[in-house]
């Protein structure tokens, strides 16, 4: 049930290095630093020296976990981004380097450069919010779906479901008295997310923004903007939709019907994929438990997840996942 520990992957990313990191490419921080809230990667706002300013007077830098992507990966999601601001969708793209690339490497740390872009939370529960971020997805998927990731990975059955499931049972991170239990319940549920994809048939897949939830949507007086493309990955179009349905099946339905009265102005939707929510759903909650374990030697986790890895948490997951099966037997939502 212990986690074996390895070295914290940002021990040595300091203030100064920081600073330094962004020196080394031609941006000059008056020493005043803001780190942002980012578990994955670290995310600092670096404020610009008066005489270093020009075009910005604050910039974000961002240092990718080391090992998790391969350069060509980011390269590819960098490319993505900027290919969706060219076709002026409002998001925010990595600035371009003093080499003409947009990763750079000091210190053994690949990062990352970006203009400051503020905003705040969108009111998912208005719907002219939900109808205005379908639209804003529709382009998202518009650009997409006009070329492939040759990079980045797909979201499926086994890099969501399996390959965490095993990761998790191969360390013993189960508690022993729970681990017949989980591992009876998640070979359940995956059994039910196979069922899913058999109803929904041959479905089309696309380049998506992979994590769309409204943590990574900001609100300014132009609208919404997406960041973080991070997770960017190959998948279905329904798994940038289902993350912004919440509430008894009435209220998702709703809310299903108002995000797609805006995302069909610019991209069709397939609703043989509305076969899909609760199965992805349930990839997710699966896929989670090992992302948190897989970082426990970051000391950000610990401290912002204790209660990961207890007795009371596998027992959860145990009841998070039987609600799951049952759900993944009900029939999908419908598009009227």
């Amino acid at each position: 049930m212990s986690i074996e520990a390895t070295p914290a992957p940002y021990a040595g990313l300091t203030p100064e290095r920081v600073l330094a990191a962004l020196d080394s490419v031609g941006w000059f921080g008056d020493g005043r630093l803001l780190a942002m809230n980012s578990y994955e990667n670290r995310v600092y706002q670096v404020w610009l020296d008066e005489a270093a300013q020009s075009d910005h007077v604050a910039l974000v830098i961002k240092f990718y976990r080391p090992e998790r992507w391969t350069d060509a990966q980011i390269h590819e999601e960098h490319a993505f981004v900027r290919e969706l601001a060219e076709h002026e969708v409002p998001v925010v793209a990595p600035l371009t380097l003093p080499d003409g690339g947009t990763v750079a490497s000091f210190s053994g740390f690949r990062f990352a450069v970006y203009p400051r872009r503020g905003g705040r939370a969108p009111e998912l529960e208005d719907l002219s919010t939900l109808e205005w971020i379908g639209r804003f997805i529709g382009r998202i998927h518009a650009v997409g779906g006009i070329a492939r990731f040759s990079q980045r990975p797909a979201i499926d059955v086994e890099s969501f479901g399996e390959e965490p499931r095993d990761y998790l049972l191969a360390r013993g991170l189960v508690p022993a008295d729970l681990a017949p239990a989980w591992s009876s319940t998640v070979a359940q549920a995956l059994a039910g997310v196979r069922r899913c994809y058999e109803r929904a048939g041959n479905i089309a897949t696309l380049r998506l923004h992979g994590d769309c939830h409204a943590g990574n949507i900001l609100w300014d007086r132009d609208g919404p903007h997406f960041v973080d493309f991070d997770d960017c990955r190959t998948g279905p179009a329904v798994q940038d939709l289902w993350m912004l349905l919440s509430g008894e099946r009435a209220e998702m339905q709703h809310q299903l019907h108002t995000v797609l009265e805006g995302y069909e102005r610019f991209c069709a939707f397939d609703p043989r994929e509305l076969h899909l929510v609760e199965a992805l759903r349930t990839l997710r909650l699966i896929h989670y438990c090992a992302w948190l374990a897989r970082r426990w030697d970051d000391p950000a986790f610990p401290v912002a997840f204790p209660w990961f890895n207890t007795q009371r948490y596998w027992q959860d997951r145990i009841l998070e996942l039987r609600e799951q099966i049952a759900a993944m037997d009900e029939p999908p939502l419908d598009i009227g």
